[in-house]
């Protein structure tokens, strides 16, 4: 595929809060700003030589009014060298979704979870125990390999008892991973000190991945010391986010791993345009760049760490 085709279809309009034809969540057509984002997928980047994957992509969640099947994203990524991803639930719905996609395309691994944003909410419901116990049914699923995303969020979430919710429900997402011999996968926002804190309270999963790593040195220093993996997303290569890439040059190199968390965080030079696993090259080589290490070593190290931290695809 050259750099100048457009990988995947795409329509749009401009109503930006009607659902998708499939149903799922849909991203808004605006940014923070209130202003249009240009809704058209990105180039193609030139292919890896080394395949890696994808360990975090949102595939339920379309973004503006663009509709992608599953198989669609994953041949779009696996034309550029982004040969496998794993597919992430924020809560029941994605959750079933995940799985239904699981057993479809043997390119995919599962992670499922309620969101640490989407704890209160359904804890004002009276549904929280209820959700967390069909997340684990669900996980029983011999290609969910991860316990994810979950964490805390104070970020969008600040009043004190939502923050006890989210502190809760991390807990026992925490001890369902550890239980069902998961991954446990961190969404970590402005909440450094509690995530580690929690962490080191609990009886923790033999595998832990902090997704789109925020932090800086020092938490780089606690994963290191701890063996927790570090994955590294769009944001790595934004100009003002030095900590990030200071953060990735102190990462041991057997932690490092790599994802879009699209159709969010789109890598430099497509920043606020539709994301996906297909670009992942772009993250790849602002990541070698920053360590001024051989990209193909690299690809050949987070291929191996992203093994190491779900499991086989095969």
């Amino acid at each position: 595929m050259c750099a100048s085709e457009t990988p995947l279809a795409y329509r749009w309009t401009d109503d930006d809060a009607a659902p998708d034809a499939s149903g799922g969540s849909v991203r808004s057509a605006k940014d923070e700003s209130g202003r249009k984002r240009r809704l058209e997928y990105p180039p193609a980047p030139e292919p890896l030589a080394v395949p890696v994957m994808d360990n975090h992509t949102h595939l339920n969640f379309r973004d503006g009014l663009v509709e992608v099947s599953v198989k669609d994203a994953l041949d779009a990524a696996a034309a550029v060298g982004v040969q496998a991803a794993v597919q992430v639930a924020c809560d029941l719905e994605s959750a079933r979704f995940t799985v239904q996609a699981l057993d479809e395309d043997s390119r995919l691994l599962g992670a499922l979870a309620i969101h640490p944003n989407d704890a209160p909410l359904y804890a004002a419901r009276g549904e929280l125990e209820a959700a967390l116990e069909e997340i684990e049914t669900l996980a029983a699923h011999p290609r969910v390999r991860a316990i994810g995303e979950t964490g805390l969020d104070y970020f969008r979430t600040a009043g004190e008892e939502e923050q006890a919710i989210q502190h809760y429900s991390f807990r026992r997402h925490i001890d369902i991973a550890r239980r069902l011999g998961l991954t446990l996968q961190i969404h970590d926002r402005d909440a450094h000190d509690d995530v580690v804190r929690i962490l080191l309270e609990e009886e923790q999963p033999s595998r832990v991945v902090f997704h789109c790593f925020s932090g800086d040195e020092s938490l780089a220093s606690i994963c290191n010391e701890h063996g927790w993996f570090m994955s590294f997303a769009g944001p790595v290569g934004f100009k003002a986010n030095d900590h990030l890439r200071q953060a990735l040059s102190l990462a041991r190199r057997d932690l490092i791993l790599v994802e879009t968390d699209s159709p969010f965080l789109t890598p430099h030079p497509h920043r606020g345009r539709p994301n996906a696993s297909y670009m992942i090259p772009y993250t790849m080589r602002a990541m070698a760049e920053a360590l001024e290490a051989d990209l193909d070593e690299l690809c050949a190290d987070v291929a191996r760490n992203t093994v190491a931290a779900y499991g086989s695809w095969d």
